[in-house]
């Protein structure tokens, strides 16, 4: 596995990829609407930022009423998420995702509850 993303909730994901560029250099390279959000990546070379801004009621909306805007999640990459979540439920770590699930860009992901991830959500994605 390797560093894949971190996910930044975020209310105005345009403004914040236009700055990311400005300051760093961080060129938008896909973005999309899923599941209720505009998604942003921003290619950070060995990785990405994801952007993601609610457009509609769901879990990011309700992240930011309670948290404001910062880092959700933090995703690993996977060239096998079966045998990775199978991994993650003999070492008797919660699932969000019992199963993988669509994500974002085309990708099949699935979250770890933070709780047994020291305070971390964790995603997965298999690209």
């Amino acid at each position: 596995m390797h560093f894949d993303h971190a996910g930044i909730a975020i209310d105005d994901a345009q403004t914040l990829a236009a700055l990311y560029d400005d300051l760093f250099g961080l060129e938008a390279v896909h973005e999309e609407v899923f599941d209720g959000m505009r998604v942003v990546f921003l290619d950070c070379g060995d990785g990405y930022f994801e952007l993601l801004e609610p457009i509609e009621d769901g879990t990011i909306s309700r992240y930011l009423e309670d948290n404001g805007a910062g880092i959700h999640h933090l995703a690993l990459a996977t060239d096998n998420i079966e045998g990775a979540l199978e991994t993650v439920r003999e070492h008797d770590v919660t699932l969000i995702d019992e199963e993988p699930r669509p994500g974002a860009w085309g990708h099949s992901v699935a979250f770890l509850h933070p709780k047994d991830t020291g305070g971390i959500l964790i995603e997965l994605v298999e690209h």
